[in-house]
């Protein structure tokens, strides 16, 4: 007798002796069970994923709000229009990316804790500070440029040097006396000579200092040689401490001449004197200044 197909061969039950027939149910159900536990699956992966992406605009808006005024300005409107790096690459990832993201991060931040919670070295054994490069230096950053600077502009010197002229303009001086500045007591005279002529002769003990130079509005020796500066120098009366033979310290006057940074210099007996510093007169000392021929011996009223 040919088989039946139609009916499925029967097997015996693993708990009696019952048979049963076999049948696409079975299968069905395997298949439905699967189906469930794949979409229960990507519903978790998907639930993960939307915490994680609300985990990281958070913490994105965090660090935004947190951001100095004078960046975000700085930014153009077109940096806002265009989405954030994270957030593309986090359209690009997938489900699956974002989980192996999520457990990396989770596995960093224990490492950190545990780092950070390892005892420290004592001070003793703590490797000494060695000064830094400047060139890892960091360079100082837009919050330090934005702070106000209260530090000295040099414009109320300025303002107080400045001499005003008939005609409107003004002048500011190179030169500002030093309080140790004096009215000589003895009759200080320079005798100008051209080549051996005496062309002048200057009376230098009736203020305290004298402006040397080819400005005719705040000199008070005129220059004209086209070497010179407009304020070329200073003559300078000071008061200094001495001591005596016995050791016993006593003030005296003594006249000093200060170059004020001059194109051409000032020369003291055929020597060029430093900028910016008083050097000490004698009688006797021949002045010269820039590259003029005219020369200027100092003398006073007991000078022998």
């Amino acid at each position: 007798m040919p088989r039946d197909t139609s009916v499925s061969p029967r097997r015996r039950s693993p708990r009696g002796n019952k048979d049963y027939p076999r049948t696409d149910r079975t299968h069905d159900n395997y298949e439905r069970d699967l189906d469930r536990r794949r979409d229960k699956d990507d519903d978790d992966r998907r639930a993960r994923h939307d915490d994680y992406r609300r985990r990281e605009d958070r913490r994105d808006r965090d660090r935004h709000s947190r951001r100095p005024n004078r960046e975000r300005d700085r930014e153009g409107q077109g940096d806002h229009d265009r989405p954030s790096r994270p957030n593309r690459e986090r359209d690009r990832e997938g489900p699956d990316d974002h989980d192996r993201s999520s457990r990396r991060r989770s596995r960093e931040l224990v490492v950190s804790s545990r780092r950070s919670a390892s005892p420290k070295r004592p001070s003793s054994i703590q490797p000494s500070a060695r000064p830094r490069s400047s060139s890892r230096s960091k360079s100082p950053s837009s919050n330090d440029k934005a702070k106000p600077n209260f530090s000295n502009s040099g414009l109320l010197a300025a303002e107080t040097n400045a001499v005003k002229l008939t005609d409107g303009t003004s002048t500011i001086l190179k030169y500002n006396e030093p309080p140790e500045a004096r009215k000589p007591t003895l009759g200080w005279r320079l005798y100008v000579f051209k080549g051996s002529e005496q062309v002048e002769l200057l009376h230098i003990h009736r203020q305290s200092a004298y402006l040397i130079g080819r400005d005719r509005a705040v000199t008070d020796i005129l220059i004209e040689h086209p070497s010179c500066s407009k304020q070329h120098a200073v003559i300078q009366h000071r008061q200094v401490t001495e001591k005596d033979e016995f050791g016993a310290s006593k003030p005296k006057n003594k006249p000093f001449i200060i170059d004020l940074e001059s194109t051409n210099s000032t020369h003291v007996n055929d020597e060029a004197i430093p900028t910016s510093r008083f050097y000490e007169l004698k009688a006797g000392d021949v002045i010269k200044f820039g590259l003029s021929n005219r020369e200027y011996v100092l003398l006073h009223d007991d000078a022998t």
